[in-house]
């Protein structure tokens, strides 16, 4: 996305919202009600905010994006746990869809962290997505 044809300036994705911004741009093409920041039921007495949950399916999807803070696949790893365990409470969420944009490839081993947190959690199925730059 760097470089566009017809001397046209990129895109540029600064944070996170940028990156839910465009994908929500993409996911309006495929469904019509998507809700945003819907609130988890508590959880170890905290809720949190899901990024977008796609309610007729029955599916919620969290992104990441790599900063300062959050480099490393333990570190994003653990943020993804915590999400995991928020989510599997909420009665639309059947399926959960972690991606997670690393566009400075900070994550080294970006398949490992996929394959150790895609897997069933109660009756749950978890895919996580690692899209490097």
């Amino acid at each position: 996305m760097a470089q566009r044809e017809r001397n046209r300036p990129s895109l540029t994705i600064d944070d996170e919202y940028d990156v839910q911004y465009l994908f929500k741009g993409l996911l309006k093409l495929f469904f019509d009600d998507i809700r945003r920041e819907e609130w988890t039921p508590s959880y170890a007495g905290k809720s949190t905010r899901m990024d977008f949950l796609i309610k007729s399916e029955q599916v919620v999807i969290e992104l990441k994006m790599t900063r300062a803070g959050l480099k490393t696949a333990v570190q994003v790893g653990e943020e993804l746990i915590i999400d995991i365990h928020h989510y599997r409470y909420h009665a639309d969420c059947k399926k959960l869809v972690a991606f997670v944009y690393d566009p400075e490839r900070h994550i080294e081993e970006p398949r490992s962290l996929e394959n150790d947190l895609s897997k069933m959690i109660d009756d749950m199925p978890v895919k996580v997505i690692v899209a490097q730059g």
